[in-house]
């Protein structure tokens, strides 16, 4: 939790009308729209000029959460953002805690800004450009955070549906549906909470998991083919090319939680998807773990990113052949 010296400075903060930036991580998931969403409709409620500036797109299948169409994406505006940003009093900072998490232009920008910094996130190791820090490795997501970030601020009757829902979505999707470590018995009270205040669970549920198109199915088909596994190492990895992206008409979340598809197989503790994004120039890769091995550590140490100890992300600028051939010399190396 935050101090009681931050949380009473943070209300003063609030207690005129400001102008507030809420930016989620590039790439957004779940549970940076939700939670960077909840928190909008929280301070919209209390008369301030609230914004919610994504780095570029969100997936199609976060669209309905309410008031998505509101937010402005940094990429396709970056001069008027740029303005927006440099008139605003705060800027809140959900689901990263370093500025490189929204892209090198964005980073730039904000780098540059002489303002108030409020962050709030859960991961590893978090940076130091916040005046504010809500940080803590505990919690399964940052939605969890911002429902008691606003107890803290004992604005709790100020969690209506509209807050409840995208907190919601944020939990249940962080939590890969309540199944990870980092569940615990106060994020099903939290949760308890948001079902009582109006949360349509079920129907939040359906729009994450239930609903998929035709060609994302066969992308879903091809990845499983395309699966790998290193049974003396406990590994496996997939891999996607953009060939094979563009033949099933990839869209933006498209080829969100196969990964998870490696961990269902017996024996496999560590599992990897390497994803082909020819107009970056890059590969992209997610990984996941059970148990002790630590994906966070990983990530760092050998793909450039971070994460948490069971869900991190990274990423390789060599070919997806090299990064796969590099992939299995460090998982021989290290998991003799």
């Amino acid at each position: 939790m935050m101090t009681d010296i931050e949380i009473e400075a943070i209300k003063d903060l609030l207690a005129s009308p400001k102008k507030i930036t809420i930016i989620p991580h590039r790439n957004p998931d779940g549970d940076a729209m939700g939670s960077t969403l909840g928190l909008y409709h929280f301070l919209v409620q209390q008369n301030h000029e609230i914004l919610v500036m994504a780095p570029n797109e969100f997936p199609d299948f976060l669209a309905w959460l309410p008031a998505s169409e509101k937010v402005v994406i940094f990429e396709k505006n970056t001069e008027t953002c740029t303005e927006i940003l440099n008139k605003s009093d705060i800027i809140f900072t959900l689901d990263f805690n370093a500025l490189h998490r929204v892209g090198e232009i964005m980073e730039r920008t904000l780098s540059k800004l002489d303002k108030t910094f409020i962050m709030i996130d859960h991961h590893q190791f978090p940076d130091s450009f916040a005046k504010y820090t809500f940080s803590d490795t505990k919690y399964g997501s940052t939605c969890e955070m911002v429902y008691h970030f606003i107890h803290q601020l004992n604005q709790q009757k100020l969690i209506n549906k509209a807050v409840a829902t995208c907190i919601y979505t944020g939990i249940v999707t962080d939590s890969g549906s309540f199944r990870y470590p980092a569940t615990t018995s106060t994020t099903h009270r939290v949760v308890a909470d948001l079902i009582d205040i109006g949360v349509e669970n079920s129907k939040i549920h359906n729009q994450l998991f239930d609903t998929s198109s035709y060609s994302r199915l066969q992308l879903l088909g091809r990845a499983l083919q395309n699966m790998k596994l290193m049974l003396e190492n406990k590994t496996s990895y997939i891999t996607l090319s953009q060939a094979e992206l563009d033949e099933f008409n990839f869209e933006k979340g498209d080829t969100e939680g196969i990964v998870n598809y490696g961990l269902s197989i017996d024996g496999i503790d560590f599992t990897a998807i390497f994803i082909e994004n020819l107009a970056e120039g890059i590969i992209k890769i997610s990984f996941r773990s059970q148990g002790s091995f630590d994906v966070n550590q990983f990530s760092r140490s050998y793909f450039g990113g971070g994460g948490h100890i069971n869900a991190a992300g990274g990423k390789s600028d060599k070919s997806l052949a090299e990064t796969v051939i590099e992939f299995e010399r460090i998982v021989k190396e290290i998991k003799k």
